[in-house]
């Protein structure tokens, strides 16, 4: 099997796809994209994150597909079926554990963990599906590919343990086989394949250079406008295209779907009286139809015309004529059964994403860099309104690309990313790590309430031992070492304890403002003479992700950290 055979899923809050590459590694080949939509009368590089399952919880569907036969339902139907849409943006900033639950279309619940999952399961089989149907007589299976899963920059490591959690759940990767899969950063792959393009592969209008420039020196911002959040991330280009994040990843969750929110929130306002609350209790997936064709809309900067259901406008004039509906909001009009909303209307359910995106972009832009280009990619970037936007606010000073398809560039990049994770070859560390240690007690500098003994001696405990500082920054290789002494020569075991914080330099992990996100055990062998007992831990945080070992330097046995979930 080649190595660079690689499927790289794109798992977004709005829309999932992916893309592979089944070539030997000797030749270069564009990745392939599973095209979407057929059925529908569509064409597009990935399908609504959208997931059905039956009252038991079993899986019934997964994206456009799952949308139509939920909308099809009537209502009481839809009321015992779970569909799950944007699920993705439960795991941001929040504190995960393996019972976490999320909510569906109705309001009933299921574990965040089998929604994951499932829908990862679907996209595995699906792709070793079509890839087993473009090439007769070989029968791949997950372990004859390096998979990627794209997250955002901004996830936490919380986060990136889930999905990887998942993904062992769906059978992408499993025991032993777990160095198959990759975590790769969606700002960092859609900036791998940008770099690729040709000038023609650009929607450019505030400039006319060719493409993204290569010199080693040349600083970009990429900003990824996704459903659910903005990601944004920098990166310089070092000699032989090799490229360093300059700044750590910043951003918000205020991606497309702010938009959709703000529109269902004005379509509420129109229907006042309870009439779309009474029409979202009944007739719920004619209500998600709604919000389809809104999206199919919003690209555009013009008036827009959304046709106004059958049953919501029954409903509506049970109460009174539906052209009063309209006389108490601007913006919008009726027209023989089409809802009319106005360009200055539409342009506003933007205005709190696009302020969220402007300050985020002009926190970093305030910083000491010397930023040439604003790359925008993401589904959302596809919006007029969007990158009209950042080129009235930055397009003075900065070139502003986007890529011809910028929904694309992430599953396109992903691939490249797994067929050469050492692309990114430096990463800016977003927190000060360490781990908890003993230190012999000085009354002078430590807390009474500190004070452990051990052995005989006074220790202080719960001492931050920084490994790594926030902003420093790591190549994708680099490991950093820490040797623990136990305090005990009867100890059986040591528990490595690692930390995180934004502060510089933290005195104890009890700390105000610090977090424990992982622990390990690392067994010491039983000790009969009196010899010292060393941990050995190596730390990597220079890929996606933290991986840990600790070694007994007696016995030279290996334990890896696994980061639990906060709090299971």
């Amino acid at each position: 099997m080649g190595d660079s055979y690689v499927i790289a899923l794109d798992f977004g809050t709005a829309y999932s796809g992916y893309a592979f590459n089944i070539t030997t590694s000797k030749e270069e080949s564009d990745p392939r994209l599973k095209r979407w939509g057929a059925d529908q009368g569509l064409d597009t590089p990935k399908t609504l994150t959208c997931i059905l399952f039956d009252q038991n919880e079993e899986f019934l569907k997964f994206g456009y597909e799952a949308k139509k036969t939920y909308i099809k339902m009537r209502g009481e139907e839809a009321k015992k079926h779970y569909l799950f849409e944007g699920f993705k943006m439960a795991l941001y900033g929040k504190d995960l554990n393996k019972n976490f639950k999320i909510k569906a279309a109705n309001d009933k619940e299921m574990t965040a963990l089998k929604v994951f999952s499932e829908s990862l399961r679907f996209l595995k089989d699906d792709a070793l599906k079509t890839i087993n149907s473009k090439v007769p007589g070989q029968n791949f299976t997950p372990s004859d590919f390096t998979w990627v899963l794209t997250v955002p920059a901004i996830w936490d490591e919380s986060a990136k343990q889930f999905m990887r959690e998942a993904a062992t759940q769906a059978g992408i990767v499993t025991e032993g086989t777990e160095d198959k899969l990759m975590i790769a950063l969606e700002p960092e792959a859609a900036s791998v394949w940008c770099k690729k393009l040709p000038s023609d592969g650009f929607i450019t209008q505030n400039h006319n250079s060719d493409s993204l420039d290569q010199t080693p020196g040349t600083q970009s911002i990429i900003v990824d406008c996704g459903g659910g959040t903005i990601d944004i991330t920098v990166h310089e280009v070092l000699k032989r295209g090799a490229l360093k994040e300059k700044h750590k990843a910043s951003g918000n969750n205020l991606g497309g779907k702010t938009v959709d929110r703000k529109f269902k929130k004005f379509i509420r306002e129109i229907f006042t009286d309870g009439v779309w609350d009474e029409y979202k209790e009944m007739y719920p997936s004619e209500v998600q139809r709604m919000i389809f064709e809104f999206r199919c809309l919003k690209q555009v900067d013009e008036d827009i015309e959304i046709p106004c259901p059958f049953n919501l406008g029954k409903l509506a004039r049970k109460k009174k004529d539906i052209e009063k509906f309209f006389e108490s909001v601007q913006g919008a009009s009726w027209n023989k059964g089409v809802i009319k909303i106005s360009k200055e209307k539409l342009r506003s359910f933007y205005d709190e994403s696009l302020q969220g995106m402007t300050k985020s972009l002009k926190e970093i832009l305030e910083k000491d860099l010397n930023i040439d280009f604003i790359l925008l990619v993401g589904g959302f970037a596809d919006s007029q309104i969007l990158r009209q936007h950042i080129i009235e606010q930055f397009g003075g000073e900065y070139k502003i690309l986007c890529p011809v398809r910028p929904q694309e560039a992430i599953l396109r990049g992903a691939v490249e990313f797994g067929r050469n994770p050492k692309i990114v070859t430096y990463r800016r560390s977003r927190f000060t790590y360490g781990v908890a240690v003993l230190k012999k007690f000085d009354e002078s500098e430590h807390k009474q309430e500190k004070k452990l003994i051990a052995d005989g001696k006074e220790w202080c405990k719960d001492i931050f031992k920084i490994l790594l500082e926030e902003g420093q920054d790591v190549a994708w290789n680099e490991t950093k070492e820490h040797y623990l002494n136990a305090a005990d020569p009867k100890q059986t075991q040591m528990s490595v304890r690692l930390f995180r914080t934004e502060k510089k330099n933290p005195e104890y992990v009890d700390d105000c403002g610090v977090e424990e996100i992982g622990s390990f055990v690392v067994k010491l062998c039983n000790s009969k003479t009196n010899q010292e007992r060393k941990v050995k831990i190596e730390l990597k945080f220079g890929s996606t992700e933290i991986r840990a070992t600790g070694t007994d330097l007696n016995t030279g046995k290996k334990s890896t950290l696994k980061f639990e979930f906060k709090n299971v």
